[in-house]
């Protein structure tokens, strides 16, 4: 097998090179594999951490880090709001010592971290910095992805806390403060994998995608950051979904769209701030509760879509999730799914494996043009923020939602198991079951933490923090020494909410 195929006169440039529509280094996955990721966390940071071992001695590259609803949302868990939820969507975190917990014996030198988080990004990240330093590892050397992007919370998913112009302001402090201290730390996950989930097209996704980036690039270029100093770091997060064709030329068109408008708009001069690096998970909403084997097969399709199309990083989907958290068996099978892809298949012995195909040349043409004119359309509303304020964005997706739905239920789009093919076959698979005990513990333990730290230091970070935010530094050293000094991630979350408002 040849590592490139050169023969059509259709082609774009090599891999690497500009506008990297064939893959962002020359050898893709010749010469290095996409990082393995299985996204995951439940209950206390104790059996998190389990659970992440256990996937580091199954063949994960790279951990990535679900966190439950009130840890999103900016309270304790034993807060009465964190009632019924603690350790149910993800991992409880709420201490210094709940991040000690979790990354028990993870080698953060050699372990790549992804955590999904957005509203409390800068405080997961102050968490995860300060616990790293303890164990000898300085900033400098840490490598993972903070989401931090609070825009698509605004669109599809909701768990924002401050108003937009006080969120945007975390966010340009989180990417200031990481080109300095952790250069090799992915500042940003800009995200168009919830849109989709929530029923954009793939144009839609890759549009609004793109618009947040230069929504958060221009507010970036207002806080004083030159644009090559920040953007080698701004990672994506992209969904792979069922048409299997136009999902490959999504992600070639992506590549190729971001490094236009890094150079055209934006005037980039290094290389890396061009190059378009994302992060892939399959699609969630694809999956069934109805015949759930059936998702093996649905999420082994994405995932090679993904690979073909040139991902640097890969969760693959477990066949119970439509019905509840990964069981241990439905995570291992995941993982193998990429597993065999990767060793199995021979899709990544060459680079780019359907560049030069009609198909996909034309799809990832068309895709192209069909996000310019969303971004074009965007851009007349004065920009992502005010089309996020009217209800635009938020209107598109609903309607293509909707859209979508109407195929389902008509019968013109086939979900097997669902309506076609129907036959109850649910039974027998093995759901994982989160110990609701576990939520009284939760309160014990931070009670005990907070006796046992110095109230006072604590009280007195605090109090900077407040200052910080009433005025017009950089919000990430504060909350880190609110972090070092013992306080909880709902009372800096509370002194935010004191300066800034919540939103809606």
């Amino acid at each position: 097998m040849k590592p490139l195929y050169e023969d059509c006169p259709e082609l774009p440039p090599e891999a690497g090179e500009f506008p990297f529509t064939r893959g962002i280094h020359p050898g893709m996955y010749r010469d290095r594999l996409w990082t393995m990721r299985q996204y995951a966390g439940f209950g206390n940071a104790r059996q998190s951490n389990g659970r992440f071992r256990y996937l580091i001695e199954r063949g994960t590259t790279g951990l990535s880090v679900a966190f439950d609803l009130p840890t999103q949302m900016g309270y304790d868990s034993d807060h009465s709001l964190a009632l019924g939820e603690v350790g149910r969507a993800g991992v409880a975190i709420s201490s210094l010592a709940d991040m000690q917990t979790l990354l028990d014996g993870i080698p953060l030198e050699r372990v790549s971290t992804s955590m999904t988080i957005n509203s409390t990004a800068a405080i997961l990240l102050a968490l995860y910095s300060v616990v790293a330093e303890r164990a000898g590892v300085p900033n400098s050397a840490l490598r993972g992805t903070v989401q931090n992007d609070i825009l698509k919370e605004y669109i599809a998913r909701g768990t924002y806390i401050y108003p937009p112009a006080a969120s945007m302001r975390i966010v340009t402090d989180v990417l200031a403060w990481t080109a300095e201290h952790a250069p090799r730390w992915n500042s940003i996950s800009i995200s168009g994998y919830h849109m989709r989930e929530a029923g954009a097209t793939a144009a839609q996704e890759l549009a609004f995608t793109l618009s947040n980036a230069i929504a958060y690039i221009e507010a970036a270029r207002r806080a004083g950051l030159e644009v090559d100093a920040f953007a080698p770091r701004l990672s994506f997060f992209f969904s792979s979904d069922r048409d299997f064709l136009e999902e490959i030329a999504k992600f070639r068109a992506a590549r190729r769209l971001y490094a236009k408008l890094m150079r055209e708009r934006f005037a980039a001069q290094n290389p890396r701030s061009l190059q378009l690096r994302f992060h892939t998970q399959t699609a969630g909403s694809s999956l069934t509760a109805q015949q759930p084997h059936v998702n093996v097969v649905r999420t082994a399709f994405q995932a090679l879509a993904a690979v073909l199309g040139g991902t640097q990083s890969l969760h693959t989907n477990a066949l119970d999730e439509a019905l509840a958290l990964p069981s241990e068996q439905a995570a291992t099978l995941a993982l193998r799914t990429q597993q065999v892809i990767a060793l199995e298949s021979g899709v990544t012995q060459a680079v780019d494996p359907l560049g030069g195909s009609y198909c996909i040349e034309g799809l990832t043409d068309r895709l192209e043009e069909e996000a310019l004119a969303y971004i074009a359309r965007i851009d007349d509303q004065g920009g992502m923020v005010a089309a996020i304020e009217n209800g635009y964005v938020q209107r598109e997706i609903h309607d293509s939602a909707y859209a979508l739905q109407q195929r389902i239920e008509s019968g013109e789009q086939t979900v097997v198991g669902v309506n076609s093919f129907r036959s109850d076959e649910s039974a027998g698979v093995p759901l994982l079951q989160i110990d609701q005990s576990q939520e009284a513990q939760r309160h014990e333990e931070l009670a005990k933490y907070r006796s046992d730290r110095d109230s006072a230091a604590a009280a007195a970070a605090l109090g900077r923090l407040r200052d910080a935010a009433a005025g017009g530094g950089n919000l990430v050293p504060a909350i880190r020494n609110s972090v070092a000094a013992g306080a909880t991630l709902g009372e800096i979350s509370d002194a935010l909410r004191e300066v800034f408002g919540t939103h809606g």
